[in-house]
């Protein structure tokens, strides 16, 4: 039973969710289609092992929808159930009709679903049953509880979802369904427990299991689903010391790691947080304790390269601001947060490979992880000069902040308002130009130690400078001096005209018009 696929084509989002959480405990693989249309498309891309059909669906019949399954290649032969609350009336259309082999009455039991798909699969000839009359009832007879968050991923992101659950430290079973798929991530206190799903391909995950754990391939034909007698086995092989608690726990985060990404890239749909349901019970034996942005970052490593994040020749990642978002790093290794930390300022993979010593195969894919988890955005590298500022003035440092903002295609770069802050930006960068406040004699001096650096022969220096302290800044020699009180268009204007002076192509300045 173990491994088939079946696809159901329903348009009850209740329907859909009650066939796929218990064929999924039963061990199949399941597909899931909200219409007749979308059921064609995926049929002959997935072949499943039987068709699950709504007799009644928008716009359309199963009858009108079967009828053009058996016209596709390949997909005349599939057997289908039929499921409706119109039983006879259901039965009598499709009784010419030779791949129809069973019909499942609405509402009905797990226990119906599961023994008629069995009987559809493993029997393959008409099994219908007479259910009585055929009669307007509720279509499932166990409805499920009302979730404690549910909403579209069209209004918020999965990243933003899984995010306040981390926060709020909460527990419980985050359900969400994709295009294609199911998947059901278990939170203890914030932190992923297992990811499961029930569209599950074992051969796909074990195709990308590193040397060392392939020999546990034949597990993964079990664990996907979360629940079934074969789970129950392997917690009584551990319970037996059969099975190493290390090397399966290595396979599970492997499995979470693959399903995280797969339904991240899968196009989420919507989502839905039952509080307090506790994982599986081989899952509570082993849990992850991990967070998404370390499970993303996995799962690109194992990623085949052809199905990273398209990324562009040019293509630069620079960290993001976090505003109250998730910065919970359990499961990154330090040579990962090591990526994540050269990410100041815009870097190309080749350069954070080079800086801190990593392969850029991996740096290219734990970027592709930390890009999933909204860690890092990417943009186009682009010819903007960059420009790091020491300024002690609050209102002058923001108005020098929104002058070189991290997108600007002239002048980008940070300020800062303490000299160990602008020394450790400097370790990691070589500006073009460098803007000082010297009003302060400390800053005169580090003004005359950086410009000796050898790393900084090439960068402007300009002064920011006080009628009090002009005269000081004077001797120094710097490229430039900007008097207080200035603008944004005398520092733009200052800048454009050095690289106009050193043979440099001269550039627009960013918000000259604005600020004229």
């Amino acid at each position: 039973m173990s491994g088939r696929t079946i696809l159901v084509i329903d348009d009850s989002a209740t329907i859909r969710k009650l066939t796929s959480t218990h064929l999924g405990q039963a061990g199949y693989r399941v597909i899931l289609a909200e219409s007749g249309e979308r059921g064609l498309a995926l049929a002959p891309e997935v072949r499943p092992d039987m068709i699950l059909l709504d007799h009644q669906l928008p716009g359309t019949t199963g009858n009108q929808v079967l009828r053009r399954l058996i016209e596709i290649p390949g997909c005349e032969h599939i057997p289908v159930v039929v499921s409706s609350t119109l039983r006879k009336q259901a039965d009598a259309e499709y009784t010419d009709i030779a791949n129809v082999v069973g019909s499942l009455p609405k509402p009905f039991t797990p226990e119906l679903l599961i023994s008629t798909v069995a009987n559809a699969i493993e029997v393959g000839s008409l099994v219908v049953a007479s259910q009585g009359k055929g009669a307007a009832v509720p279509e499932v007879m166990e409805a499920p509880e009302e979730a404690a968050l549910s909403g579209s991923c069209e209004a918020f992101g999965l990243r933003e979802i899984l995010d306040l659950l981390n926060n709020g430290a909460k527990t419980g079973a985050l359900e969400v369904e994709a295009e294609r798929d199911r998947y059901r991530f278990f939170l203890a206190e914030g932190r992923i427990q297992v990811v499961l799903t029930d569209g599950f391909n074992p051969a796909e995950v074990a195709a990308t299991l590193p040397p060392g754990l392939r020999d546990l391939a034949p597990i993964l034909n079990f664990t996907a689903g979360g629940a079934s007698a074969q789970i129950d086995g392997l917690v009584d092989l551990l319970d037996k010391n059969v099975l190493d608690q290390r090397m399966l726990r290595s396979l599970l985060r492997h499995q979470a790691a693959y399903l995280s990404r797969q339904c991240f890239t899968g196009s989420p749909k919507a989502f839905r947080f039952e509080a307090d349901l506790a994982a599986p019970s081989l899952y509570t034996r082993l849990p992850l304790e991990m967070s998404l942005a370390a499970l993303l970052v996995q799962g690109s490593l194992v990623c085949p390269k052809e199905k990273l994040l398209p990324r562009t020749q040019g293509t630069v990642y620079v960290r993001r601001g976090q505003r109250g978002g998730n910065l919970d790093r359990t499961g990154l290794s330090a040579n990962h947060m090591r990526v994540l930390s050269v990410l100041e300022s815009p870097r190309s993979p080749e350069t954070v490979a080079e800086e801190i010593g990593l392969p850029e195969d991996e740096v290219i894919r734990v970027l592709d992880g930390l890009l999933l988890a909204e860690w890092i955005h990417a943009t186009t590298q682009s010819q903007a000069r960059q420009v790091l500022v020491l300024e002690d003035d609050p209102a002058s440092a923001q108005m020098l902040r929104e002058l070189f903002p991290p997108d600007s295609p002239n002048y980008t770069g940070r300020v800062v308002r303490d000299e160990l802050g602008l020394q450790l930006l400097i370790k990691r960068n070589q500006p073009d130009a460098v803007l000082l406040s010297l009003d302060d004699e400390s800053h005169r001096e580090l003004a005359v130690s950086l410009r000796a650096a050898e790393n900084l022969k090439a960068s402007k220096f300009i002064g920011l400078t006080s009628p009090e302290s002009e005269r000081e800044a004077a001797k120094l020699e710097l490229d430039a001096l900007v008097e207080r009180p200035f603008d944004a268009l005398a520092v733009l204007e200052t800048l454009d005209g050095l690289f106009a002076e050193a043979g440099e192509e001269s550039r627009k300045p960013v918000g000259a018009a604005a600020v004229s």
